[in-house]
């Protein structure tokens, strides 16, 4: 193998949106991720809904049943 072309492989803090940290080893020295086993729902068993800059939303604005029509007096 060729020398002094791999990056340097230190230790590694992983935090996620949920507050989970841990340790792992990687050539960054610190990862931010939004999901990791302690919230992912295939982990947890519990659906969580994910949203992500408002598309959740958007998305039930968009697609909203409209409301019944009020009935008309005469």
């Amino acid at each position: 193998m060729k020398s002094d072309i791999h990056p340097n492989y230190v230790d590694c803090t992983v935090k996620c949106a949920c507050g989970a940290e841990f340790k792992v080893r990687s050539a960054k020295a610190e990862l931010h991720i939004g999901i990791c086993s302690q919230c992912h729902p295939f982990y947890t068993g519990k659906q969580k809904l994910m949203d992500t800059e408002g598309r959740v939303d958007r998305f039930r604005k968009r697609y909203q049943k409209p409301a019944p029509a009020a009935a008309a007096t005469a």
